[in-house]
C-alpha cells in the first residue's frame, strides 16, 4: 500500500491540536536548549524526525545530567522519556493541557535523577508568552489522528528537503523541526559574515551571522492561516523578488521588511507530480538568491549528492559496489 505524497492538513481542521502541541513542543524543546551543548547557528536545539514522531536525540552529560532523550511517539501517542542506563518513562499526550504537560514532563525528569532548570518557562513568540507553561489550562486540545497526521506530512516534506540538500556541498544545516516556529527547515550557507545591528537580538544574531538561502515548509499560523512551502535569502539582496519562480503557483510576497518564495501547500497537492513541483520551486528559489549574492554556483553543486566529478560521469547504484 502507497500512502498519498502530502495528506490534506488544512490549518482551520487542526488549529487547537497545532496550539496545544507546539506549546508541548516548546516545553520539552527547552529542556533540549538546557540540556545540549550548544552548536552554531542553534542546531543544537531544533527536534529531529523518527520513525514515530520526532526526537530530541540524545542531550545530557555536558551539563552533568545522565544521558538522556525525549521523543513524541505520535503512534502510541505519547512523551517517552529515556536514559541511556535503559530507564524509561512515558505518559500520554491525550487528555493533557500545557500546564499538565509540564508538570508530568517535569516530575518525569526528576523521577529518572535529571535536573532541569528552563530559563524561560513560557512559550516563545506565542500571543501568550508571558504565562507560564504551568499555569497554561486553556490550551488543552489534542486530537490523536490529527497529530498522526502532522507527523506523516513532516515525514514526507522531510524526505523532499533532503533529497534537495544532496544538491549543495556547503555548508549547510541538517533538515530539522523548530519548535519555536513549528516550521521544518534546511539552510544553506555562504562563509559570508554578516554585520548586525548591536541591538539584534541574540537568538537573530547566531542563526544569521553568516549568509543564509533557506527553505523549508510550515503548517500556517494567523498571519499566513495556511501551509506553504518557502524560501528566503538572508541578507536580502537587491531585486531578488523581482526573479521568476516554479512552479506557475510560486510567488513573492512581503514579509518582515524582505521577501518571502511562497509555494502553496494545496497548490502542490494539485500537481501531477508534488515532488518534483517542491523541488522545482526549492531549486528556482536558491537559483535566485544564489545569483543575486553572488554566490559561486557551479563549484558548491553536487547533483545527487556526489562531489567527485569522476564519480558523477558513470555513478554505481550503492547496492552494486
Amino acid at each position: 500500500m502507497t500512502m498519498e505524497l502530502f495528506l490534506p492538513i488544512p490549518l482551520a481542521e487542526w488549529r487547537d491540536t497545532k496550539e496545544t502541541l507546539q506549546r508541548f513542543a516548546q516545553i520539552v524543546g527547552k529542556v533540549r536548549l538546557a540540556a545540549s551543548a550548544r552548536r552554531n547557528h542553534w542546531w543544537n536545539v531544533p527536534f529531529h524526525l523518527t520513525g514515530r514522531g520526532i526526537t530530541t536525540r540524545p542531550m545530557g552529560q555536558v551539563d552533568g545530567n545522565p544521558i538522556f532523550t525525549m521523543d513524541f511517539d505520535f503512534v502510541a501517542h505519547r512523551l517517552v522519556v529515556s536514559t541511556l542506563d535503559g530507564r524509561e518513562i512515558s505518559f500520554p499526550l491525550v487528555g493533557q493541557s500545557v500546564a499538565s504537560f509540564h508538570d508530568a514532563v517535569m516530575e518525569s525528569l526528576a523521577t529518572l535523577g535529571i535536573r532541569v532548570r528552563l530559563d524561560v518557562p513560557r512559550p516563545f513568540d506565542l500571543p501568550d508568552s508571558g504565562r507560564p507553561f504551568a499555569e497554561d489550562a486553556e490550551h488543552a486540545t489534542y486530537e490523536p489522528a490529527q497529530a498522526n497526521r502532522y507527523w506523516r506530512v513532516l515525514s514526507q516534506v522531510a524526505s523532499v528537503l533532503e533529497e534537495f540538500a544532496a544538491g549543495y556541498s556547503g555548508k549547510v544545516s541538517p533538515v530539522h523541526h523548530f519548535w519555536h516556529t513549528f516550521d521544518i527547515a534546511h539552510t544553506r550557507f555562504s562563509e559570508r559574515h554578516i554585520e548586525q545591528p548591536q541591538q539584534l537580538d541574540h537568538v537573530t544574531r547566531e542563526a544569521y551571522s553568516r549568509e543564509v538561502i533557506s527553505f523549508g515548509f510550515w503548517f500556517g499560523d494567523d498571519t499566513f492561516p495556511e501551509p506553504a512551502f518557502y524560501s528566503y535569502t538572508a541578507p536580502e539582496p537587491a531585486h531578488l523578488a523581482e526573479e521568476p519562480l516554479e512552479p506557475a503557483a510560486a510567488h513573492w510576497i512581503a514579509r518582515n521588511n524582505s521577501h518571502l518564495a511562497v509555494l502553496p501547500y494545496d497548490e502542490v497537492r494539485a500537481e501531477a507530480d508534488p515532488r518534483a513541483a517542491v523541488l522545482a520551486f526549492y531549486e528556482s528559489a536558491y537559483q535566485a538568491g544564489a545569483r543575486h549574492a553572488g554566490w559561486p554556483i557551479d563549484p558548491l553543486a553536487c547533483p545527487g549528492g556526489v562531489t567527485d566529478p569522476q564519480l558523477r560521469s558513470h555513478r554505481p547504484h550503492p547496492a552494486s559496489g
